[in-house]
């Protein structure tokens, strides 16, 4: 879901803003986007609830990075005994303009798939602030 709708307390609404800060701290190049998926009905049947979701714009076509695009999904799963939410991971996916090249996931082996990936240089920071970014969401519960 996109990130601007789930900003729904102080506390998830600088959680936001942090992990904005942490992306752009490590590519500063990047510009963020708080609503990356469009308000449509198709669109609409994709979105997770579960997820808040920001997109990342890089001017051109980047080599280190073999995309144009990067969203991340930061996912969540709430306990039905406890009603405790908690961070389980996050899908990152890189995009050019014939859409996804690679994708990142955190919940299993944190390996790169897809036509292509970024460099390792890319991969290894951009590792580094996903971690950075579950920390972020493991500190308290939301």
């Amino acid at each position: 879901m996109n990130a601007a709708e789930q900003a729904t307390n102080l506390e998830l609404a600088s959680k936001i803003a942090t992990v904005v800060n942490l992306f752009k701290f490590e590519f500063p190049d990047a510009k963020s986007d708080l609503k990356p998926w469009h308000n449509d009905p198709d669109t609409r049947e994709l979105i997770d609830p579960d997820s808040i979701d920001i997109g990342f714009h890089f001017p051109g076509v980047s080599k280190s990075w073999r995309s144009r695009s990067v969203l991340i999904q930061i996912r969540f799963h709430q306990d039905p005994i406890t009603k405790s939410r908690r961070a389980i991971g996050l899908e990152v996916a890189g995009f050019d303009h014939r859409g996804e090249v690679w994708r990142l996931s955190t919940v299993e082996n944190w390996g790169f798939v897809g036509e292509s990936a970024p460099s390792p240089e890319i991969g290894d920071r951009l590792k580094q602030v996903c971690r950075q970014i579950l920390e972020v969401f493991t500190k308290s519960s939301d």
